[in-house]
């Protein structure tokens, strides 16, 4: 029988408990207790209410969850396409710097 997959979802942080556990609000409004995975831990990515989280629930129990990013989880698709209108590499458009000596 094979194992069956995560449920991964985008959660905001409602309170922040001890033993770095957290309860978070799922789009659907639910609430589940949330623990901080391992990598987040030793990279002492720091999590406070408020916070936009990435969650991955198990489907045997869809009480408790693991939080695995801060943040929106990282999209695949992001990386080749400028906003239309939006110059390349980021640059701000020709004659938009103000003048030096801080004078407008």
């Amino acid at each position: 029988m094979a194992k069956e997959e995560k449920i991964t979802l985008e959660a905001e942080v409602v309170e922040a408990l001890p033993n770095a556990q957290f309860r978070v609000r799922l789009p659907n409004d639910h609430e589940i207790l949330a623990y901080i995975s391992g990598k987040m831990k030793t990279a002492r990515i720091r999590t406070v209410p408020g916070d936009t989280v990435t969650v991955e629930i198990s489907p045997y129990d869809m009480t408790k969850g693991r939080i695995i990013y801060r943040g929106p989880m990282p999209r695949r698709d992001r990386g080749a396409e400028t906003p239309e209108g939006a110059p390349e590499g980021g640059q701000a458009p020709e004659g938009s710097e103000t003048p030096a000596g801080g004078q407008s």
